[in-house]
């Protein structure tokens, strides 16, 4: 390259072409520079990180303890007594789903009440500083199915976060809005699974890492909540995103449908059997969009999490993992450790 550079400048051009290559030269120097800087802002904190099976762990700079934490998702409970009877209409096909299921790590019959039961046993043996419960938890707003969580979960004495799945506020072919359904029935049933948070945005600080949780179960991001993240990344505290429904990634189906570029009408195959409103024609809105964006270029945020498609799956978009977990109804969970880089 320098020998290169050397005959540019030893060759007679006339004095204008110079300047020109001069300038062009800075130029390359300060974008390799700011690409350099990037990524140097980008591994502040996050070292590395690995997945084996079930079990994430995270090596993180700065941190002075390893946290320790369980995720779960898409446990799909639905339980029923005469409180569901008026209801029954809106519920019938979900509860008739994930009756029974296979455990990931055995293979035999089990259930969802027994995997949610199994994985909060999981969380108080390995004492665990965070149960993150991550939508889907019922597969309607079924009154004792969220009562059963609710006493579960103040009987376990840890401390948890929740956000709403895009099943745990729907009932199948109730009038209104997503927006206006998820108000309704997180105000009706769910409000006590957020012990006093803001049920669309929140977040909890665990040995300095703080967990972020947004709640994205209309597959949209509201202006409130992108100011919300903006603050989380501007604060400079390193942390996790918990959300329900998987960022779009290149490659990946329209079920990746928070901020995916086919999410709209056209490719909304199950609206009618869920008999809800189709996706907007025109898609996504602006903010959902700028949201993506800002997620992936956040410098201290270490890991997304999600679930909704119950697969496990991870990309890694511009050195971030997007790691998504199976359904809890089968008894999957992540077990994600943030760990000291020392």
């Amino acid at each position: 390259m320098k020998s290169k550079l050397l005959f540019i400048f030893l060759t007679p051009y006339p004095a204008f072409v110079l300047k020109i290559l001069l300038v062009l030269l800075v130029c390359i120097v300060t974008l390799n520079g700011c690409n350099t800087n990037r990524m140097n802002q980008q591994t502040k904190y996050r070292q590395s990180f690995s997945l084996d099976g079930n079990a994430i762990d995270i090596h993180v700079a700065g941190v002075t303890d390893t946290i320790n934490i369980i995720f779960l998702s898409d446990t799909h409970l639905a339980m029923q007594d005469d409180r569901e009877k008026p209801y029954e209409h809106y519920s019938k096909r979900m509860s008739q789903a994930y009756t029974s299921t296979r455990h990931f790590q055995t293979g035999e019959e089990t259930s969802p009440q027994q995997s949610f039961a199994e994985t909060v046993e999981i969380a108080k043996e390995k004492n665990v500083d965070l149960l993150v419960l991550a939508g889907d938890i019922v597969s309607y707003p079924s009154e004792r199915a969220i009562a059963w969580v609710d006493s579960i979960l103040v009987d376990s004495k840890l401390k948890y976060v929740y956000t709403t799945g895009n099943h745990d506020w729907h009932y199948e072919g109730m009038q209104g809005s997503t927006k206006e359904l998820r108000q309704a029935w997180i105000n009706r049933r769910l409000l006590s699974l957020y012990q006093g948070n803001n049920p669309l945005y929140y977040a909890v600080d665990i040995k300095g890492i703080r967990v972020v949780i947004i709640d994205n179960s209309t597959y949209e991001i509201s202006p409130e909540q992108l100011t919300f993240f903006n603050q989380q990344v501007a604060a400079g505290v390193p942390f996790i995103l918990v959300m329900h429904i998987p960022l779009y990634v290149p490659g990946r189906p329209v079920n990746y449908g928070c901020a995916h570029p086919e999410w709209n009408k056209a490719h909304d195959k199950l609206y009618e059997l869920e008999r809800r409103a189709a996706w907007p024609e025109k898609g996504h809105t602006q903010t959902t969009m700028a949201f993506r964006q800002k997620v992936l270029n956040a410098s201290n945020l270490l890991g997304v999490f999600t679930g909704h498609i119950h697969q496990q799956t991870l990309d890694v978009i511009g050195n971030l993992p997007l790691f998504v977990a199976k359904e809890n109804a089968s008894g999957n969970y992540y077990h994600i450790k943030i760990i000291s880089n020392r």
